[in-house]
This record gives structure tokens, sequence and C-alpha cells, in this order.
């Protein structure tokens, strides 16, 4: 579509032939074994551990394994769609790329803006609780040291800025290196795992799963205002605890466990053989962590009643200790927290990988200063990759982070939505492109994963909307006041012809 418009769309070809910049090229060294063990990475972290208990307690009863499987159904759905296109345009950037190429630059400037959301603050607030886990290990190994400190009045958490500043010198010197110690780290955290769920077995109750689904208990929920959920504040509906509304909420809850496997797919640029290995990284990851999350379920509902698993008045919330406490394997708590702080540290670390990718792909397009998508020696963006470790390192060391991880719910279940509407317009638009996996039921599955996602959005408090669109809102203020008047695109007119040196454009 040539012009300035806001709806000029950049060709699949365009966006391929960008890749082969000499300034701006990444190296190409992952493996489908290399994506997947990124994708089970950064979908496996403190979740597993603390978010499975409390939901159990709270909402769903036992049939928080049946609301696991739900959550990984609508992932599926998505991820079927973010196969498809990532093996169609092999290109950083996931999403942001997929709305360039579909639905025109402005769209995939809000996309991209989007996803700075999602990584961004979700790095920051996993970090804030990485530095939590590292303070309870240290207690358990008989260290009393807090990892807050008072500097000039100031609470620092130097916990987090540790984390970061190791993170970023790895993922500085290079994805391959990012990728091996991030599958030691991963491969620790489902060990861990898998004892949990092999030592829990031996201490399960078939009664504890009797009822499965406990009968509804309405007005389970005191959430008022914008506290409540956006389809009860538009429909006047009540909330409830258990029954089948409180397996469907439990669904919502819990698909957040599963947030990160689309970080797979901003890896493509730098895949040897991306037709093939992103969409395996992709399904394979998922398919992985499922089953993870569905034994642990099954273990710790098996091993507690669920009554048992409630937040008690004072806040305190049950975790996977909780039932091993109650049983006696006090050791166990140990083992958990280990495994909780390696899962949380190899969250970080994609999340901030996925985060570099998105920048470098918005900045090589020129919406953000070009300068920024220079790669090194090492094959990576370098500039990028500073400034997200000093902008983390920033918020998860000075702010609490609390507040806004709902905000990187609804930013991952929005970017779903595109991606899995993208693939209907790719498919009306360029029948020709070869694909390396498609979708299969065209238009079924897009469909159903569009519908899927907006209902888990309308899940989300209505407060999280709020704060969502006055962040969008700061996006189409930059994209207006800088962005569409750098963009490369438009300063071609949109044509298809190689990308010019920094220097060579007017």
């Amino acid at each position: 579509m040539p012009g300035n418009g806001l709806w000029r769309t950049k060709s699949i070809e365009q966006s391929i032939a960008d890749t082969d910049e000499p300034d701006t090229k990444l190296r190409k060294d992952l493996t489908a074994w290399d994506l997947t063990v990124f994708g089970v990475a950064v979908v496996i972290g403190a979740g597993i551990f603390t978010l499975t208990a409390s939901t159990a307690g709270n909402m769903a009863g036992p049939s928080v394994s049946l609301a696991f499987v739900l959550a990984a159904i609508t992932c599926a759905l998505a991820a079927l769609c973010y196969a498809e296109f990532a093996s169609t345009v092999p290109v950083a950037g996931s999403a942001y790329t997929f709305s360039y190429a579909t639905f025109g630059e402005f769209a995939a400037w809000i996309i991209g803006w989007d996803l700075v959301l999602e990584f961004a603050v979700g790095a920051a607030a996993v970090a804030k609780g990485w530095s939590l886990y590292l303070q309870t290990v240290l207690g358990q190994l008989g260290l009393d040291v807090k990892t807050t400190a008072a500097v000039l009045g100031v609470d620092v958490d130097w916990g987090s800025l540790l984390l970061i500043a190791a993170l970023t010198t790895l993922l500085v010197v290079g994805t391959k290196l990012s990728s091996r110690v991030s599958a030691v780290i991963t491969a620790v955290k489902v060990a861990v795992v898998l004892l949990v769920v092999v030592l829990g077995i031996g201490y399960v109750k078939a009664e504890n799963y009797s009822p499965y689904i406990p009968p509804a208990q309405t007005g389970g929920s005191t959430a008022s205002g914008l506290e409540q959920s956006l389809f009860s504040l538009m429909t006047g509906f009540g909330s409830s605890t258990y029954g089948v509304l409180g397996l469907l909420a439990a669904a919502s809850l819990v698909f957040f466990a599963f947030i990160g496997f689309d970080v797979v797919a901003t890896t493509a640029e730098e895949t040897r053989n991306p037709q093939r290995a992103v969409p395996r990284g992709i399904l394979g990851s998922l398919a992985i962590v499922t089953v993870l999350y569905v034994a642990v379920s099954l273990v710790l509902t098996g091993m507690l009643p669920y009554t048992e698993l409630r937040t008690q008045p004072d806040g305190t919330r049950a975790t996977l200790a909780t039932a091993f406490a109650a049983n006696g394997v006090d050791w166990a708590a140990t083992v958990i927290s280990v495994g909780a702080l390696a899962g949380l540290t190899t969250v970080v670390m994609v999340l901030m990988l996925g985060q570099s990718r998105v920048l470098f792909a918005m900045s090589r397009d020129g919406l953000l200063p070009r300068g920024l998508a220079r790669t090194g020696g090492h094959g990576t963006p370098y500039r990028i990759t500073a400034l997200i470790g000093v902008l983390v390192a920033f918020a998860a060391g000075f702010f609490p982070a609390d507040k806004l991880e709902e905000m990187v719910n609804v930013g991952t279940l929005f970017a779903f939505v595109l991606v899995s509407a993208g693939v209907l317009v790719l498919r009306r638009t360029r029948p020709d492109l070869p694909r390396g996996f498609r979708v299969p039921l065209v238009p079924v599955v897009p469909v159903l994963a569009i519908v899927a996602c907006v209902w888990l959005m309308l899940n989300l408090t209505a407060l999280t909307w709020v704060r969502f669109l006055v962040w969008m809102a700061l996006g189409v203020v930059v994209y207006f006041t800088y962005s569409r008047r750098h963009s490369l695109l438009g300063r071609r007119g949109a044509t298809a012809v190689p990308v010019a040196k920094e220097d060579e454009i007017p």
C-alpha cells in the first residue's frame, strides 16, 4: 500500500530483505531444541510453585487441573497462529512484524508498544520476585540477609539489580550462549518439578478429589467498582467461588502461567531453519509445560483438601510447600524455593531477550532511532540490550511492580488477538506465500483463538483496562510525534527496494 497513510503495509519480501543489512544482521545460531528450551524457560516460573495452590483453594478446588487444560487450549489456538506467521515471516519482532505485514504501520506500532509493556514490565516484576526468593533461600541456608537496602533514604532492591546486570551481560555476549545457560537452569527447575510430582504421589488421597468441581458459593468476591472484572462491570453479574463459573475464572487466571511462549517467535530471525524450527519450538514447549502444570495440580489437590489451600485472612497464600508441610515433608520447601529461584532466572532472561528483539525490529524500521538497531561483534543488538537492562533494572530496583502485573496479561492477550486475525488476513491477501507451517481448519482455529482471548481479557479488572488504555494513548503520542516522520517505509513511499544504509536516507 503506497503512500504515507497510517495503514501502509511492509511487504513480506521487504521484511526478509531487511534481515541482510550488514550493520543490523543477527547471527543465525538457534535450533528447534534451543527454541523449545527458551519456551519452557520463560513459561515455567513462579506460577507453577505458587499460583496452582491459591487458585485451587480460592476458585476451582480440584478442578484447577481442568482449568489448566482450558487455558492450554486457548494458548494452543494462538500458538498455531504464531507458528504459521513465524514460519512464513522469519523476522525478529514477533507480533509487531506480523502486524506490519497485514494491518499496516500504525497497528504494528501499537502492538510493538504493547509488547514493550508485556516484556519490560514483566521482566521487572519477575526480577523482584526472584529477589524475594533469593532472600528466602539465603534464610534457609542460615544467612539472614535482606535483598533490599536503604540508600540515601530510598529502598533499593539490590537482588534484582544483580540479576539483571548478569543477564544483560549474558544476552550481549550471544544468544546461543544464553540458550546454553538457559538449558542448564531449565533442566534444574524441571527436575525440581518432576521431584515434586514423584514425591507427592505417595501422599495423594483419592477422597481429596471429591467433589472435583465444588458447588458454587456466590459472593466469593468482594471486588467492586474498577477493581471488579470488566465482564462483571458491564453485565452486573456477581463473581462466584467454585462451580462452573469458578472454574472458568480459574482458567482466566492460570492462563497467565503460560504467558511467554510467544517469545519464541521473536527469535525466528536467529534460527537456522525457521520454517521447521519455530513451529516445533512453540508447540513443543507448550506441550511440555502443559503436562507439567496438569501433573503438579493433580498431585497438589490430591495431597491436601482444597479447603486447606484457601488464602488466609492475613493474606497468606498457599503454595506447593503448604501441601508438603502439611504432610510432614518440610525439607521440600527448600527444594521448591531453589526450583522457583532457578525458574525465575530464566523467565527474566527470556523476557529481556524478547523485548530486545521487538525493539530491534522497530528501530530497524525507523519507528525508533535507527542507531539502536546496530549489532556488534557477537551478532546481537548490544545497544538495545544494554538500554533494556538499564530500564528494567531501574524499574525493578526502585519501584514496586505488583500493580503492573495484570497489564502484562492484557498486553499479551491483545497481541494474541492481532496475530490470530493476521493469519486470516494474510491467507486472503498473500495465498502465494510459502508457509513452513499452516494452521489447520482455517478460519475456525483463528476465530476460536480470538474469541477465547477476548473472553480472558474481559475477566481482567476494569482498572487494568484503564491503565492499559493510558499506556496505549502514550504510544499514539510517540508515534505521531516521532515514529511516523522517521519511518523508512514512509520515506521510500512503501516501495519494495532494498533497505538503504542509514547515511543514504534523506
